[in-house]
């Protein structure tokens, strides 16, 4: 079955299957009845009363002393709380508060032993810290860890200390004395430092204010002067400004003036804009329009010209090609001929000239007749002798004849004398 336990209480669990016993510092543990075995113990803190009651010092004075102690057995040590099981399973809490109270009260009887009455009376704390570090390296073995000592009475039986406090209070007393008498010398050296400090204060408050007369008349003589000064300037500034303030307004009403003329001026430009642009719409648009459609007429006039000049010029240019293929086609033609008859020439010579000769005749005779055609009328005279006439004409036809191969040779290219020779 479960048992539970809180966290100022520890359980220990032996028997069947638990060995070494097992221990819980609150917790919960599962326990086999009749088998296994459940124990506690309590970890609350024990506040210990520790008296020692005459014990004698290191110079035999007995006294007796009594300090406050708190002290738990420690449950997250594991060792230490095995061996607050081993000593105290078993026990309630006062049985284990009177164990660690013999101990303690043991540990503080051997200290006071050590001391004197001065040293535990003077320096409580030493004392406390000294009791606290044997008790605990003790304790400790037993499971024990000491929280907190205080010592918190010291007596004694034979009137020591309140001797010691005589002692200390007549010294006290005389110190007393001593301080009261030095504060009463110290106060009489500075009440007469202070009634110095006075006159002296007094005397130099005196002189202060005499300065301060001095500088208050000086001061109040340069001030009134100034004033006098600033006054002076006042009233030449004021008849300055009220001329300024003459001049500043004639001044605006000359700007007011030159702001109305201005403003005049700007009516005057605005009305000779407006007739400007009423005129501009009267008359100028107008022109402008018709300035527009006549040089839109013209241009359209030119184009048209020049797109007949572009036309007439390709016309002519496709005529021109034309009459050039014509041309060239019938030079190829009169190539072709003149190459045949080259072809004649060479196979029939003297008999092709002479073709030809006879072919070129009435050409040759058109030739020659052309001066004949050309004379209006011939008159022949005679003077009686006929011879003179007829050797006249016989000169011109002779002179005819002479240049009849000449013309022959001109048309045809053929040479008549040479020809003539050949074929004899």
């Amino acid at each position: 079955m479960f048992y539970t336990c809180g966290p100022n209480e520890a359980m220990v669990v032996s028997g069947f299957c638990r060995s070494p016993p097992l221990m819980i510092a609150g917790g919960r543990v599962f326990v086999i009845p009749c088998i296994q075995q459940i124990q506690r113990i309590s970890l609350n803190t024990l506040t210990l009363n520790v008296k020692s009651d005459k014990v004698y010092t290191r110079h035999g004075v007995p006294i007796s002393v009594t300090g406050i102690a708190q002290m738990k057995i420690q449950g997250q040590n594991k060792q230490m709380l095995a061996a607050a099981c081993q000593m105290f399973m078993g026990k309630s809490e006062p049985e284990i508060a009177h164990i660690a109270l013999e101990t303690l009260e043991g540990h503080q009887r051997a200290i006071i032993a050590h001391l004197t009455v001065e040293e535990i009376y003077k320096d409580r704390k030493k004392f406390s810290e000294q009791v606290f570090r044997v008790a605990s390296s003790d304790l400790v073995n037993m499971g024990i860890s000491v929280v907190s000592y205080t010592l918190k009475d010291v007596h004694d039986d034979q009137d020591y200390l309140h001797s010691l406090g005589k002692a200390r209070t007549a010294q006290v007393q005389k110190d007393a004395r001593i301080g009261e008498a030095r504060n009463k010398r110290d106060a009489v050296i500075r009440e007469a430092h202070a009634m110095q400090a006075k006159i002296s204060a007094q005397y130099k408050n005196e002189i202060d204010m005499a300065k301060a007369q001095r500088d208050y008349e000086l001061k109040k003589a340069a001030y009134d002067m100034e004033v006098n000064t600033k006054k002076a300037e006042s009233e030449m500034a004021y008849q300055l400004q009220v001329a300024k303030t003459k001049q500043r307004i004639e001044e605006e009403k000359m700007q007011v003036q030159v702001v109305e003329r201005t403003q005049q001026i700007t009516l005057q430009e605005q009305e000779i804009t407006r007739r400007e642009k009423e005129l501009e719409a009267k008359v100028k648009k107008p022109a402008e329009a018709e300035r527009y459609r006549l040089e839109k007429l013209a241009e359209a006039v030119r184009l048209k010209l020049i797109m007949e000049a572009e036309a007439e010029a390709e016309s002519i240019k496709i005529k021109g090609e034309a009459e050039a293929f014509a041309v060239e086609a019938k030079g190829r033609a009169e190539a072709e001929q003149m190459a045949k008859k080259a072809e004649a020439f060479q196979q029939y010579r003297d008999g092709a000239m002479v073709d030809m000769l006879l072919e070129k005749l009435p050409l040759m005779a058109e030739e020659i007749s052309k001066p004949l055609c050309a004379a209006n009328k011939i008159t022949m005279v005679s003077s009686g002798a006929g011879e003179v006439g007829a050797a006249k004409l016989s000169g011109e036809v002779l002179d005819i004849m002479t240049r009849l191969p000449d013309a022959v040779e001109k048309l045809t290219g053929v040479n008549i004398s040479q020809v003539s020779s050949r074929t004899g």
